[in-house]
């Protein structure tokens, strides 16, 4: 039929013309995705999270205070913001303008800045050792009776005790020693009871800005080593305290300007009660009922906040503080003084993000006074109720129950956890908890990671494997095939739900162990039956799963798959493996030859290229029966781990063979040594038994003396005859000689 005959169709006049246009189409039905939800603190539940903008979202973070090194705590709230950040960004398409902050200026910090100048300039000064021994002693006196017996809290207590217990110890110690100048260890311990003994002294004398600016700037780089060494991304901004002192200054007029502070002295506060009885605001809007709660308000004015004269409301926090002597000090219209630590926040977020944020984020902790503080004075600043519109909060990690803390002396460096765990293992940690529970720091939270780790690990290396082998075929889909794709479709849909709750990764990580589950079990299955597992299939899953632990942050490589072996800087794996597989096909020929002939010694060599030369070049090689090998590239560090635990676990293998040996060995003696016991002294020996036998040796009373019952006593008859009739199958085998060396 040609274009003619078409159109004779098209202009039947019985033709149905309704059939001659496109009939409506209808798109398939699709559940409601509402889209990511973000636990916000402001209402306490999880919310649909909008961007003022677009995709564009503006967070800020509070960072550390720089005065001593970084702890696991610190990595539990920058690791958790690191996932939820690269989860928005890489895996939600949100562009993301991440602000952190530094606080340089700080009680905690000019403190620990003046006591760790005097300490030194005292370890310099080459003071006597009667001098010394004097000012230690009076140092832990004064730290006994007002530190020590002040304390109410029985932990900080504690720590308190063990401290002076060591300074006790050390102190002993230097007492017995011919050297005059204190050791660096001792100086080391006793920096706090002697610290702040030579604080009290001279603290007010120290007036260089120098000495309070060295401190913070070694531990901010310290810092941010330690952050690199957990693959946690920089901010896209950092900022100082230190930096923003004008702005801070100019912020805090416009309060004053505004009516919700005052000056007192030289210091400014924030007037809490004006501002609460505001039509417009609401003062503690995240902890609404820790509104008059002095010790958290006092703790938050910092450690050298004195009792403030001139104050309206003992609820009022400090927005400028005078300096007093030995602290550093900026100009400004109220004097010589400092910034308060709350307002650092607020003006610094203001600076570089504007009048309104999408996030502010920090640990659990900072909720009250920290954050609500910042709430009240940004609206009081900007004269709105609403500063900042999702509030996240990461939990606490605790040992043993106890929050760590600087201040409890339970506490972990970052550094002291990377000697016995990887940080990868340690991101695995938090992925498999919530990133706003509060989570036990332990061993066994660990090998929980370590485990997941290793899943992982041989999951990506198997499928390799696998999908290598395989080569460039296309099989035909089949049964198993599309089972396992619909359980991994189903799984990948949990995942994208749970990261839609709040950023779900314990749920997430749940579902992705139960994909490499199935897929392991599919596996199996397949070289059981000697069928081939679909490739197409198994890349499919493992580029997924690849680009989540990317997502995560768990893989920061562009391996296509899994886990980069070796130098980044090239495929590895692209490069290597062909040899390789080469060596791996020439040993299996040799292997099958072998055995033909039966040449044993040539399988030992085979079996010492496996066991011993491949794991010394990173190369595990899996034999596996009527297949070829299966060939994996692994770190060779962990290849060694491997050895040393089979050679460990196969020398204790023959060492319980050994012993059971030695055990079954034993009991025959001993059996063959009871059998040469005449019957007559079978019980004699049993003294703690029995105490008066008969003529045969037959027990007649037991140890106390009580004449053995009936019962009893016929029991002892048939052991007596048993063993009499032992006795005597063993002599007739002897040539009638009895056992013991008498002629039957």
């Amino acid at each position: 039929m040609d274009g003619g005959d078409f159109a004779k169709v098209g202009t039947d006049e019985g033709a149905d013309r309704s059939k001659l246009v496109q009939g409506l189409w209808r798109p398939p039905k699709q559940p409601e995705d509402e889209g990511l939800k973000l636990f916000n603190s402001f209402t306490r539940k999880k919310e649909p999270f909008r961007p003022q903008s677009g995709k564009r979202v503006l967070w800020y973070t509070c960072g550390p205070t720089v005065y001593d090194a970084s702890h696991m705590g610190h990595a539990r709230a920058y690791i958790s913001f690191d996932i939820l950040r690269r989860v928005m960004t890489d895996y939600f398409n949100y562009d993301v303008s991440y602000v952190m902050n530094i606080t340089d200026i700080d009680d905690k910090i000019i403190k620990r800045a003046r006591v760790h100048h005097l300490i030194e300039s005292y370890a310099a000064a080459g003071h006597t050792r009667e001098k010394v021994i004097a000012d230690a002693e009076a140092a832990l006196k004064k730290f006994n009776a007002e530190k020590i017996a002040n304390e109410s809290c029985s932990l900080k207590r504690g720590a308190m005790d063990d401290i002076f217990g060591k300074c006790k110890a050390a102190l002993e110690d230097y007492k017995k020693a011919a050297a005059a100048t204190p050791s660096t260890e001792f100086c080391k311990t006793f920096s706090e009871p002697l610290g702040n003994f030579l604080d009290d002294q001279f603290g007010h004398t120290i007036v260089d800005n120098a000495i309070f600016n060295k401190l913070p700037r070694f531990w901010e780089e310290d810092y941010h080593k330690d952050m690199a060494a957990l693959h946690v991304q920089p901010a896209d901004i950092l900022t100082r305290v230190s930096e923003y002192v004008p702005e801070i200054t100019d912020f805090i007029k416009k309060i004053i300007d505004n009516g919700y502070a005052y000056e007192a002295e030289g210091s400014v506060y924030f007037d809490t009660v004006k501002f609460d009885h505001s039509e417009d605001h609401h003062y503690a809007k995240l902890v609404p009922e820790a509104f008059g709660d002095l010790e958290a308000l006092t703790e938050g004015e910092g450690v050298l906040s004195e009792q403030a004269h001139g104050k309206r409301q003992a609820m009022d926090f400090a927005l400028w503080k005078t300096s007093k002597p030995g602290e550093p000090a900026w100009d400004s219209p109220w004097g010589r003084g400092r910034p308060g630590w709350h307002i650092e926040c607020s003006v610094m977020a203001t600076a570089v993000l504007g009048d309104k944020l999408d996030i502010h984020a920090g640990g659990v902790d900072l909720r009250f006074p920290h954050h609500d503080n910042e709430i009240a004075q940004s609206e009081a600043y900007f004269q709105c109720d609403s500063w900042v519109n999702y509030f996240l909060h990461s939990g606490h990690l605790t040992i043993s129950g106890c929050k760590m803390s600087k201040s409890l002396k339970n506490f972990i460096t970052i550094k002291e956890a990377l000697t016995q765990y990887t940080a990868r293992q340690i991101r695995l940690m938090f992925l498999l908890h919530s990133w706003r529970s509060t989570l036990d720091y332990s061993p066994d939270v660990m090998d929980i990671a370590i485990k997941f780790e290793k899943t992982l690990k041989e999951f990506f290396l198997t499928v390799k494997d696998l999908i290598r082998s395989a080569g460039n075929s296309h099989p035909k889909w089949t049964a198993d095939d599309l089972s396992l794709r619909d359980k991994y479709f189903a799984s990948k849909q949990k995942i994208h739900e749970a990261l839609c709750d709040s950023v779900d990764t314990r749920t997430a990580m749940d579902n992705i162990r139960d994909i490499i589950g199935s897929t392991n079990v599919y596996i199996q299955e397949r070289v059981a039956a000697k069928a081939q597992a679909h490739p197409a299939l198994l890349q499919h899953i493992s580029l997924y799963l690849t680009r989540m632990m990317r997502v995560f942050g768990v893989i920061d490589s562009d391996e296509s798959i899994g886990f980069t072996v070796g130098d980044k800087s090239g495929n590895v794996e692209e490069t290597i493996l062909p040899y390789v597989s080469a060596l791996a096909d020439f040993r299996e020929l040799v292997r099958k030859e072998a055995r033909e002939v039966k040449a044993a010694n040539i399988l030992q060599f085979c079996d010492r290229i496996r066991d011993d030369v491949l794991p010394n070049l990173g190369v595990r090689l899996e034999d596996r029966e009527g297949q070829p090998p299966a060939v994996k590239l692994v770190d060779k560090n962990e290849l060694m781990k491997e050895r040393e635990a089979k050679l460990q676990a196969e020398e204790e293998k023959r060492v319980e063979k050994e012993r059971k040996k030695r055990e079954i060995e034993e009991a025959r003696l001993a059996k063959e040594r009871q059998m040469r016991v005449p019957p007559s002294e079978l019980f004699r020996s049993q003294t703690d038994k029995f105490s008066l036998f008969d003529d045969k040796g037959m027990p007649t009373h037991d140890h106390e003396g009580k004449e053995i019952s009936k019962g009893q006593l016929k029991k002892l008859e048939k052991l007596y005859q048993t063993h009499e009739a032992k006795f005597k199958e063993l002599a007739a085998q002897n040539g009638n000689a009895l056992p013991n060396g008498n002629a039957s």
